[in-house]
């Protein structure tokens, strides 16, 4: 594997020693400042290479820009409404962009609007660490009671509503509020400026889009953009829903291993892949993420490994981000069924035989407490991760693995 670390540009309290020290090989970044659907123009691409090839006193870092997470899919295209053809157009654009700046992988997703949901941003956990969390109860709090959805009272089972309604009225001002800007987080490019009304609308504009329907729409976008990462020779990769089932009464087409085969299998090419997220698929205790490595390893053009815990052991409950070695998802076979795929890469003489991966999440511990740093993204809370991740990966391709004294 090929270790990255993700980082949001000049603004992250992250800095670019910071990942010299880590050892990382290669950095994983986007273009967050431009707006959904415009182009990414070439001088816009090169500051920010020249961003992670530079430390701060002006050296060269030896760092690069491997992997562009993420490349937006506006929601005019999610839903072929707007300008949505015009956007394609711009998507095609920006990946030749990309692609004459020497970048070759593409992670993207196809969520409706929410890019993510949690409940809680900064849990706190008995060791003093704090990580992210989705509580099922706070969440349909949030959707009934405070979103108000039409329709949210009968699209979970009545004993949770009841729960949910017990928690919602010990809620005060301050508690709704917040659990409102955790949610909202998840919203493209929030920053504190969507109020429920904006979100409601959001939510009317897929009245209507069925989960097939927005899969046809997925294939319609895939089969315009497809070819042109091909010619280019660049590797898209979608990042699966994240968590992994239905909220809000939005469609989820990319939940589960049989959602990624038809995709890929819709729109057949090297060019169309997946990036295989170990904590968002692992939050759906059916899916199977060695397995799927197994099953699906020759389209996986992206790793993002990290684990969650879950707290109960329905298809759609609570679940936290843990450390990275000690959740529900069995990372150590992963990173088996990942070696195994890069071998039969390397010896069928393909060129992408190394896989990226990039340490996902982690928890905010020691120094990361205070420093008040993107949700799940902490500086030692990562490096700890990864260096637990090397560490398997290193004993797993040992050429004594598995010899006893």
């Amino acid at each position: 594997m090929r270790e990255t670390w993700r980082w949001f540009g000049p603004h992250d309290t992250v800095r670019i020693e910071t990942m010299l020290q880590a050892g990382v090989e290669g950095v994983v970044s986007a273009l967050h400042h431009v707006p959904v659907g415009h182009i990414w123009t070439p001088a816009v691409i090169a500051q920010r290479q020249a961003e992670i090839a530079t430390r701060s006193n002006g050296t060269p870092s030896g760092l690069a820009w491997e992997v562009v997470e993420s490349l937006p899919v506006s929601e005019d295209i999610k839903k072929q409404s707007g300008e949505w053809r015009a956007h394609i157009e711009a998507y095609k654009t920006s990946l030749e962009h990309i692609a004459q700046a020497g970048i070759n992988v593409v992670c993207y997703n196809f969520m409706p609007v929410l890019d993510w949901a949690r409940t809680d941003l900064r849990w706190e956990r008995p060791d003093g660490a704090r990580c992210m969390r989705f509580d099922l109860l706070d969440f349909v709090a949030f959707d009934v009671f405070i979103l108000k959805r039409t329709g949210a009272d009968v699209a979970f089972p009545a004993d949770i509503v009841a729960k949910a309604a017990a928690r919602f009225a010990t809620f005060d001002g301050a508690r709704c509020h917040a659990l409102a800007d955790n949610i909202v987080c998840g919203l493209p490019g929030a920053s504190g400026s969507y109020t429920m009304d904006d979100i409601r609308q959001h939510l009317a504009e897929y009245d209507g889009i069925s989960a097939d329907q927005l899969r046809r729409n997925f294939i319609d976008f895939l089969s315009e953009v497809v070819p042109v990462a091909e010619r280019l020779g660049l590797r898209l990769c979608c990042h699966p829903d994240d968590p992994p089932f239905d909220l809000l009464g939005l469609p989820r087409i990319m939940s589960t291993e049989a959602d990624y085969r038809h995709i890929t299998e819709a729109v057949d090419s090297p060019a169309n892949g997946i990036t295989l997220c170990t904590g968002s698929l692992g939050a759906r205790p059916d899916n199977d993420l060695a397995r799927m490595m197994q099953h699906l390893g020759d389209k996986v053009h992206f790793l993002h490994l990290r684990n969650v815990t879950r707290e109960t052991t329905d298809l759609r409950g609570s679940f936290f981000e843990s450390r990275h070695l000690d959740g529900d998802v069995d990372l150590v076979a992963v990173i088996a069924a990942v070696l195994a795929e890069e071998n039969r890469r390397k010896a069928a003489g393909r060129g992408d035989w190394q896989i990226p991966m990039r340490p996902d999440h982690g928890q905010d511990i020691l120094d990361d407490l205070d420093r008040n740093g993107q949700p799940g993204y902490p500086a030692i809370g990562r490096l700890k991760g990864l260096a637990e991740l090397r560490g398997v990966a290193t004993a797993l391709a040992h050429p004594q693995h598995g010899v006893r004294s």
